[in-house]
This record gives structure tokens, sequence and C-alpha cells, in this order.
């Protein structure tokens, strides 16, 4: 192979193995292979639409037949129209991630009442780092826009500073590093990667609650970075005093900024997200479609928008008219796909498996030291909760217990949660965090 693109046209050849050509035809036509740089295969997409949905959908193939064709793991960026224009001429920094791709901006956010101040503070945090709100900790439900403003913070002093060091990680992501960090020796590496940064940004930082080592560990990397002036953005799903399992140092360092929340947006402010979802999208919707999804979608702004992608590929893909049958439809498969979201019992098992530190063969297997029974109880009561398995099968996730054992584990976890606040905290976090895989 001797150019990226005969690069590419073999990741295409490899992936016929997997998807119909028809699949290929309708997602790849128009994607051209622009440059392989270390350990990142950079692409560019011109529809926002196909972009996004290769992003969601296809991404694995393509990383899996690089891992195929090099024996090594590559990232795959995907380049707009714009992001492509500044990577051939060179004017600012190659992309490397999402939060620089030009996604997620200030200039696509839409700014309604329900978002005015987290939008504000985020916009001062941008223009004049660690000199305005130090920390700045937006809060909200999921799918209501704080994550697309941490990277409009990135992306926007990018443009203005290239040389800063911007990082970015989720709360459960920062646990499983130093984890993994302790475990090669590497703690060294880890701390300067993160107390050397310029701009730090935590997305749904309430995952790092109840977690000794990563708490200990995120309060010397918040002072060095806070005593240093530096930039600290966190999101979570609630403020610091109804995170009960925080420590209290953390909450106070956490309120010593701007606390910002996020609420689900108003009529108005929806019928802005769906005009201008459309119209990036390349498809002015009418009024009455948006109206009507703007009446029926009300939970958070990743649904809509979801809905009016949906509403677009019936057309692009299918030939569908854009009116309010089709419209009707999207929405009634947009609102039961979440509604039918059910975790399954390996889910349930990987996730409480991280949330305390354990390896999943523990979680399953006989070891009886207090923190395994406990998580293992939690795990039984859970998939009970969760999913329709009965208690012989669900014995059977964990080598093959009997059905008594786990009416045991599921009582005892019952009748804990009732007696003690901080223990129905803990099923309540691991429950949060097994709703946000969704």
């Amino acid at each position: 192979m001797n150019s990226v693109k005969d690069i590419w046209d073999a990741i295409l050849e490899r992936m016929k193995e997997e998807l119909s050509e028809t699949t290929i035809t309708t997602w790849f036509d128009d994607v051209t292979a622009v440059g392989l740089e270390q350990d990142t295969f950079i692409l560019h997409c011109p529809s926002d639409f196909k972009r996004s949905n290769i992003e969601q959908r296809f991404l694995k193939n393509i990383r899996a037949a690089l891992e195929d064709l090099f024996s090594a793991d590559f990232k795959v960026l995907l380049l707009s129209d714009a992001d492509y224009t500044a990577y051939c001429k060179g004017s600012v920094a190659k992309p490397t991630s999402l939060i620089e791709s030009g996604e997620f901006t200030f200039e696509n956010f839409v700014v309604g009442k329900s978002n005015q101040l987290a939008h504000a503070a985020a916009r001062a945090v941008a223009d004049s780092p660690a000199e305005t709100y130090n920390p700045l900790l937006i809060y909200g439900e999921s799918g209501l826009g704080k994550t697309h403003l941490i990277y409009a913070i990135a992306h926007s002093i990018r443009q203005h500073n290239t040389g800063a060091k911007i990082v970015y990680i989720k709360g459960d992501d920062f646990t499983n590093a130093l984890i993994q960090a302790i475990r090669e020796g590497k703690q060294l590496e880890f701390h300067n990667k993160y107390r050397d940064a310029d701009i730090l940004l935590v997305d749904d930082v309430q995952f790092i609650a109840g977690k000794k080592e990563t708490q200990e560990e995120f309060f010397h990397t918040f002072n060095t970075l806070y005593e240093a002036r530096r930039q600290i953005v966190l999101t979570s799903d609630r403020p610091p005093k109804e995170m009960t399992l925080l420590e209290d140092r953390l909450k106070t360092r956490f309120e010593w900024g701007l606390l910002a929340d996020i609420q689900p947006p108003d009529y108005e402010t929806r019928m802005a997200i769906i005009k201008n979802k459309a119209i990036q999208l390349g498809t002015p919707l009418p009024d009455n479609i948006c109206s009507y999804i703007a009446e029926n979608v009300t939970a958070n702004v990743r649904q809509i928008e979801g809905t009016v992608k949906k509403i677009v590929a019936y057309r692009e893909l299918l030939g569908n008219d854009i009116d309010e049958e089709n419209t009707a439809r999207a929405v009634r498969d947009m609102l039961k796909k979440d509604n039918e979201f059910v975790p399954s019992a390996s889910m349930i098992i990987t996730e409480i498996a991280n949330y305390y530190n354990l390896e999943e063969s523990t979680l399953r297997g006989p070891q009886r030291f207090k923190e395994a029974t406990t998580a293992r109880q939690i795990a039984m009561y859970l998939i009970r909760r969760f999913t329709s398995l009965s208690l012989t099968e669900i014995g059977k996730e964990f080598e093959g217990r009997d059905h008594s054992t786990v009416l045991h584990s599921i009582e005892k976890v019952e009748k804990a949660m009732e007696k003690d606040p901080v223990f129905a905290e803990r099923v309540k976090a691991i429950t949060s965090n097994i709703n946000n895989r969704s």
C-alpha cells in the first residue's frame, strides 16, 4: 500500500465481509482518506448526517480493519468540511479528538432560559481560563448539553491557544486509568498527565464518589491545578451537596467556583434546537413538523436531535415524505427506544465490578471477603430489579448459586437500604451508572 487511499480501499474491502454492499455504498460513498499520523487514521466526510452515523455505528468496523492491516490499535478521526479545509491549510492545529473537531461549539449550542447561566459561564471560562469561575461545575440530567458545553470550552480555547494542554476524561475512566497506572507502576506518568494540564475537563465527575483511592488522587490533582491557576471544568448529574458519597473536602472545593445548572428545555428552546439541527443536516423542516416534535419529545436535547436525525434518515434512505405520519413514527421509535432499555446481567455485573474495583471473576466467584460479598449481593438485587431472570437463572451468573442464596441476598440489600442511607445512596449511584449506559 503506497498511500492512505490504498489503506482506505483495503479497509472497505475488509468491511464488506461484515457489512452489505448497500450499507457500504450508502454511508461511505463520499468518505475520503486524508492522512495517517502516528496512531490516528484521518478521514473526511462532508455530510454531517453521515459522519454522525459513521461515528456511532461503524467506527468499530474501521478500527478492526486497521488492526487487521497493521496489527496495532488506531484511533479514527472524521473531519467536517471546515475541519478539512483548516487541516489542508495547516492554519490551525490538526484535530486529534472530538473535542477539537468542531462538532460541538458555542456557535451550534442553542441557548434558552433553561441553560442560559451555564452557557454564559462556559463562555466566560473559555474567554479567560482560571480568571473567572474556577472550578466551573455544570450539573443537570443526562442529555441536556453539559458535554457539549465543555467540548465548546475546549474548542474555543484551542482556537486562541493552539499550545494549550487540554485534558478531557470521564469520571469513571479516571478511576480505570488510575487502577491501570497502579497495576503497571506508572503512577508518575498518571500524575503528570493530569497535574500538568492547562485545562482539565472531567465529565460525569459524580462517578468518583464512594471510591476512596480515586477521591484521594483527584483531591491532590485538583489542589495542584487550582494552586497553579489552571482551569478546572466539571459536569455532573447533581450538585455536590447531593453527592452523599463524595468526601466533604471535595464537595467544598467543587463549590469554590460557580455551580451552574441546566434544566430540560422549554417549548421555545426545543423549537430552536429542532430547527438548528435540521439546518445542520441540510433539511430544513416545516413549522408544523417542528411543532409536533417539540410538543411530544420533551425529556432532553439528545432525544430531540435523535428524532430529527431519524426523520432525515427516513427521507434520505427510504425516500419517505416529511409529513406528520412519518414524524409521528420517528417520535414513537425514539421514545420506544429509550423506554425499552433493559441492561443485561453481564452489563450489571461489569458496572458493579468497576464500581468496587473488583475483577468480574471475583464478583461471580466464591470469594467471601466483605467487599466482594456486598458487591455480589447488590448485583443479584439489581439483576432481579432490571431483568426478567428467575432466581435460579440469576444464581447461574454466580457460579451456580441456588435460588435461596439469591433470595437471601436480595432481601439483605433491601433491608440494608431501609436502615442505612449511605448504603442506599451507594446502590442509587450504581443504578444511575447503569442507566447512563443506555
